[in-house]
């Protein structure tokens, strides 16, 4: 078979990796199908060429319609909506598969405009959707990104490489880009958590949006602490900084689902700074986008409610990492699915044996 990824922004391959890999193990043809216009072609050709597989380079959705109906694939993923999916059904079967297991309801509406079959992480996210889309096509595989992290084969990474103490307890900083904790924190909180690693991975559009340009020069001035690694524009996957980290802090990022996932502490900052268009007489847009569904998270970690209670809160956390062990396992088989590490392989299996019509 002929499977391509339809790879909007570069953030999806994650979630992609695993699939790819079990594809390439069955001797399955694999193409990536990357936007120019969304994503630094030039930035990122040494993630995608460790890949191993071939990239078709597009300008926008209208481009890479036509490489579809060109190449005629049996299959294309897709990690968000596609508008010309009446002419890619002619010749190709479609599946979504969301980059994320995140609260937003538009993780739900990318299904307003149905492909042949989503594959759907935990069973309350199953029966939701159903609630939906009830005539859609909706198989439950559990979440692919984390398959290496569960059946062992993610590395270990190396934290004296990058600088820091392998000795050291160690914190991942994930905040997202909208709404963010990110520019909350003060310039030298480093300075609090001397006896930690700090781990930060920004959401990728806040390496590169030019809105964004605050957020990061917050990251340049905690980049210069010494015991502070700030992930890089090319360090699309999460994976590595999980695997090392002991504590997860975010405020509305799907890597809190994920952090809990491992079993691990999350702590959520419920500080963040919204943008101009969800403040004062405008907050009803940010309660009508996030606030309904935020309560889905609102018991899988201790919540902060300022910087200053963080101080306290962490050393707390990692000293009874039990504390929410019972609610993590709960959120787990609701919203991220199986931890057994075959999500990819249960995708792959679905491909092949589906009918040809």
């Amino acid at each position: 078979m002929l499977i391509l990824f339809d790879t909007l922004n570069v953030y999806y391959l994650p979630q992609y990796v695993p699939i790819i890999e079990q594809l390439k193990l069955r001797h399955h043809q694999v193409k990536l199908v990357c936007y120019s216009n969304k994503n630094d072609q030039q930035a990122f050709s040494e993630v995608i060429n460790d890949l191993d597989v071939e990239c078709i380079w597009v300008n926008n959705t209208q481009q890479a319609k036509l490489a579809y109906l060109s190449l005629k694939a049996d299959w294309i993923f897709f990690g968000n909506k596609f508008e010309f999916l009446d002419e890619v059904h002619q010749h190709s079967k479609t599946a979504q598969l969301g980059h994320g297991v995140g609260p937003k309801p538009s993780y739900y509406h990318k299904s307003k405009t149905p492909m042949t079959v989503r594959f759907i992480e935990g069973d309350l996210r199953l029966t939701k959707i159903k609630e939906y889309y009830p005539k859609d096509k909706f198989i439950q595989v559990g979440f692919s990104k984390l398959d290496p992290m569960f059946n062992h084969t993610q590395p270990e990474g190396d934290l004296a490489e990058l600088g820091l103490d392998p000795n050291k307890p160690t914190i991942l900083y994930a905040p997202t880009f909208n709404p963010s904790s990110l520019e909350c924190f003060p310039d030298n909180w480093p300075e609090d958590f001397r006896e930690y690693n700090i781990l930060i991975k920004p959401h990728s559009l806040t390496q590169v949006r030019e809105k964004y340009k605050k957020q990061r020069q917050k990251l340049a001035k905690w980049s210069i602490f010494d015991n502070v690694y700030v992930a890089k524009e090319q360090d699309i996957s999460l994976l590595p900084f999980m695997k090392n980290a002991d504590i997860l802090l975010s405020e509305a990022s799907s890597t809190l689902f994920e952090f809990a996932a491992l079993n691990k502490p999350v702590i959520v900052c419920n500080f963040f700074k919204l943008k101009w268009s969800y403040r004062g007489i405008f907050k009803y847009r940010f309660y009508n986008r996030f606030g309904k569904d935020n309560v889905l998270y609102s018991e899988i970690g201790l919540h902060v409610n300022n910087y200053t209670a963080l101080i306290k809160a962490i050393p707390q956390q990692l000293a009874h990492p039990e504390q929410y062990a019972a609610n993590r396992e709960i959120y787990t088989n609701e919203h991220v699915g199986p931890t057994d590490g075959k999500a990819s392989e249960r995708i792959v299996q679905y491909l092949e044996n589906a009918p040809s019509s």
